[in-house]
């Protein structure tokens, strides 16, 4: 599979890791010492050390394990791509989803979305649309992670710590670090069932100088908990509210810069009219001081994908090129609820960073693109099976950092002989185009 391993006597290399959306960059990578994995050599991340260990099972994999599959037949590339084209050509209303790839993957995504009418939804597209209709309706405050780090004096949590998706996020934030003297870090509407988790991660950013730390629950539901707080942050009357969040709106008015986080992934169903709220908090405290909010999301491609399609269509994913021009639909191009329904006919599906990211169940014909691992998920009769690279192992790429204003590249740890998801892209939208011009050259 491979043309050239990291060699142990190479020694350790600068390595950005794509399996997390802060896009940790501090971390450096080194060959085992059999030459046939991958370790982390400084900086520490359970999610990076996981990753690593999933694509390390395969790097030796035999030519079989990283051969392109039609209904479940091994063959060449080529015929798995005429296979895809096949199906594509064919359907009237294709999905596209998980959108795991990188920036030259959706470049190469959206003509072909175009040219097949298809929607386009990634995995937790529906977290991922939480921020983004919130963004459309009213427009937001955000701030990066390296503002938090240089500035934030008070970070208000909504509903937990992060989690797994940015597990790293406090040492991103700066917290051990002596850049900002004084810090009060506050968790806000967390679950019963996380208390615990959530106050020991709170006392380990308490063991820091300078740093203090609550955990306040929801007062009713997470909804009228933020709604409260933000009537209590524009000094309106609440009758019994808590001394706890009548406290917790008053340092956040006496705050240098004050940041609200969230992971969308955690919010409940019309989670935007959170994030709405929220934005209402950062709006009133920007009278008087600084203040911005950061929603964790949009991790294995999915951010980027979005910010790709929004810069090349002038709308965010949920979007097609359809009858009626360009159409967003938000909760209708939900890939549960198209599946569901039997609102569309064909499956395309990108995972190229998580291996354990499977399609949904589904008996339309379906089309894979993603790591050797996922080979089983497409073996039936009407699949195809394409493996490809995974950017930031065996081929460079760029990714958006969750906070959306920055791009970093991804360097190889080998090169690998699979292709890309541009690759396979760009030929599977010139098989497409081939077919639909051999069809109305036989129409006429």
């Amino acid at each position: 599979m491979t043309d050239s391993l990291l060699a142990p006597e190479a020694g350790a290399i600068r390595w950005t890791c794509p399996f997390c959306l802060l896009l940790c960059d501090d971390l450096s990578v080194r060959a085992s010492a059999s030459g046939g994995s991958f370790e982390l050599a400084s900086g520490e991340c359970a999610a990076a050390r996981a990753a690593l260990a999933r694509f390390s099972a395969w790097t030796s994999a035999s030519p079989v394990d990283t051969t392109p599959l039609v209904d479940g037949q091994a063959c060449d590339l080529s015929n798995a791509v005429v296979a895809a084209a096949r199906t594509l050509a064919a359907s009237r209303q294709p999905l596209f989803g998980g959108l795991g790839t990188d920036v030259a993957g959706a470049r190469a995504l959206y003509p072909l979305a175009t040219a097949t009418g298809a929607i386009c939804d990634p995995a937790k597209g529906r977290a991922l649309m939480h921020s983004v209709r919130a963004l459309q309706d009213r427009g937001s405050f955000t701030t990066t992670l390296a503002e938090v780090r240089n500035r934030a004096d008070v970070i208000v949590c909504i509903g937990g710590l992060p989690g797994s998706g940015a597990a790293e996020f406090f040492q991103r934030a700066g917290i051990a670090e002596d850049l900002v003297a004084q810090r009060h870090v506050a968790v806000l509407g967390g679950s019963l069932s996380d208390q615990s988790a959530d106050e020991a991660g709170l006392a380990q950013l308490a063991s820091h100088p300078g740093v203090t730390t609550e955990w306040l629950s929801a007062q009713g539901d997470i909804f009228t908990t933020i709604a409260m707080l933000a009537a209590l942050v524009a000094k309106r009357t609440v009758r019994h509210a808590p001394p706890a969040l009548i406290a917790l709106a008053e340092r956040l008015r006496a705050a240098t810069y004050a940041v609200v986080v969230g992971e969308t992934g955690r919010l409940p169903e019309q989670g935007a009219l959170i994030i709405e709220n929220v934005n209402r908090i950062v709006s009133t405290l920007n009278e008087k001081t600084r203040a911005g909010a950061l929603w964790l999301g949009g991790g294995n491609g999915a951010g980027t994908v979005n910010q790709v399609f929004t810069w090349l269509a002038a709308l965010p994913l949920r979007s097609r090129a359809g009858p009626l021009g360009l159409e967003h639909e938000p909760v209708c191009f939900d890939t549960q609820r198209l599946l569901a329904d039997g609102a569309v006919d064909s499956l395309l599906w990108l995972a190229s960073f998580d291996a354990t990211s499977p399609p949904p169940a589904t008996t339309l014909p379906l089309i894979v693109l993603g790591p050797p691992a996922l080979a089983p998920s497409a073996t039936r009769a009407g699949s195809v099976f394409i493996p490809v690279s995974t950017p930031g192992i065996g081929s460079a790429g760029h990714l958006f950092r969750t906070d959306g204003g920055t791009v970093l590249p991804l360097n190889a740890l080998y090169v690998d002989t699979l292709p890309t998801v541009a690759d396979v892209l760009a030929r599977i939208t010139q098989a497409v185009a081939a077919l639909n011009a051999n069809r109305a050259g036989a129409a006429r």
